[in-house]
């Protein structure tokens, strides 16, 4: 976590949000912007879905979802459900979740600021794929990654 005892969350601004409703309109039309799916999760109070934009990453083999605004919504929902769905267009993709450990996070991380740096490096503290595996360790707290099967 970061110094404050609350957890990281960046609320998206006004750019973040027309950007996402267009790739999330994309997406749902079936075309995935560089890989782009529509996360569905139901809401832990609620039951119903909650749906958003994300980029999945494959890393060694396996797929993970990464939060780069940390404590959003949809964690604490995936948190609850353990799984839900990856949508493209109508073609859904039911999923499981295993959230990792800070001290596996890391190299997934590297990774997914490799694909991802140009639409999500502001959400990253300053730290790029570059970075020392420490400075990498530092953050991963603040950053919650899933492995989905």
């Amino acid at each position: 976590m970061t110094a404050s005892s609350e957890p990281r969350y960046v609320e998206p601004g006004g750019l973040t949000r027309v950007f996402n409703r267009t790739v999330g309109g994309l997406t749902r039309l079936g075309l995935s912007v560089w890989g782009s799916r529509i996360l569905a999760v139901r809401g832990r109070t609620s039951g119903e879905w909650r749906t958003t934009p994300v980029n999945p990453l494959t890393f060694e083999g396996q797929r993970y979802l990464v939060a780069p605004r940390g404590q959003t919504q949809w964690v604490r929902n995936l948190r609850v459900a353990g799984g839900g769905e990856l949508r493209v267009g109508r073609r859904a993709e039911p999923f499981t979740a295993t959230e990792l450990p800070d001290q596996d996070k890391p190299p997934v991380l590297r990774a997914y600021l490799r694909r991802w740096r140009a639409e999500i490096g502001v959400f990253f503290q300053g730290v790029g794929p570059d970075a020392p595996a420490a400075r990498l360790a530092e953050i991963a707290p603040d950053y919650p990654v899933f492995r989905i099967r």
